[in-house]
């Protein structure tokens, strides 16, 4: 879907952002939030079956009093699945990666207390329209922003995207630049140069490119940002999104990632 759609949502505020190194591990901080972003497998199609959500909640998913989300009020709620029900609104949404990844990361007593999980990431978006000033970057901005109001430390980035990006050659090809730049970019705005980063590498595509696309991801060379294959996850009926088995190992191994910063 166009991104377009969004410049109706967003300000275009300046944004003023803690410096707080992420791997501060000192709960008194407030939430440790985690923002994630990228496109369909992020927001969550598992258990989407002719387009409607299953209902299924994986005991990897349930819901904790820990873990909230960020909604589209820019407001605190405890976390619930579909995490990004009314973000990516204009697709059906079922199970992602982010509740998995948050219930395991409380399992690791890593002493980060409560977890804020902010969804930004929209169905069908190539590493183009996430550029540096365009509405989906700035969406992000504009949330990471409100969910650091009342105190908290921005911990990752949890990015899985590229799948729309395996259509063209042209992109393929210039997929690792853009996507080093996005980092780059969001770190800058973000202030927090040495945020951690935990990208996905992609287990499916829309086109012929992906083993290009898979290249360029797992060889992103910048500090602090590493990469989860997701190359063999349990795919779900439509050949394209993650099944809801595939959606919570994902989150799990991002967690197990994660958890070396912090180490």
């Amino acid at each position: 879907m166009s991104s377009l759609i969004w410049l109706v949502l967003l300000s275009c505020s300046t944004l003023v952002i803690s410096t707080k190194n992420s791997s501060d591990s000192n709960a008194s901080q407030g939430k440790s939030i985690f923002i994630l972003a990228g496109q369909s497998n992020m927001a969550g199609r598992g258990g989407l079956k002719s387009g409607m959500w299953d209902g299924y909640v994986p005991p990897e998913c349930q819901s904790s009093p820990k873990i909230l989300r960020l909604n589209a009020e820019n407001k605190w709620e405890e976390a619930r699945p579909p995490l990004h029900r009314d973000i990516d609104y204009l697709k059906a949404c079922g199970i992602g990666p982010g509740l998995a990844f948050a219930n395991s990361i409380l399992k690791k007593n890593l002493s980060i207390g409560e977890i804020g999980l902010v969804p930004c990431a929209i169905g069908g978006t190539q590493i183009s329209e996430w550029r540096r000033g365009g509405p989906l970057y700035k969406q992000l901005l504009s949330r990471a922003h409100a969910a650091l109001q009342g105190g908290g430390i921005i911990r990752a980035i949890l990015w899985y995207q590229g799948e729309s990006d395996t259509r063209s050659e042209e992109d393929a090809k210039l997929y690792k630049a853009r996507l080093t730049k996005f980092f780059t970019d969001i770190r800058s705005d973000l202030k927090l140069p040495e945020l951690p980063v935990v990208q996905v590498a992609l287990a499916s595509a829309e086109g012929p490119y992906i083993e290009d696309i898979r290249k360029a991801q797992l060889g992103i060379d910048l500090p602090n940002v590493k990469c989860v294959d997701a190359k063999g996850m349990k795919i779900g009926y439509d050949g394209l999104h993650l099944s809801t088995e595939g959606e919570v190992h994902v989150g799990q191994m991002m967690a197990d990632t994660f958890a070396q910063f912090i180490s």
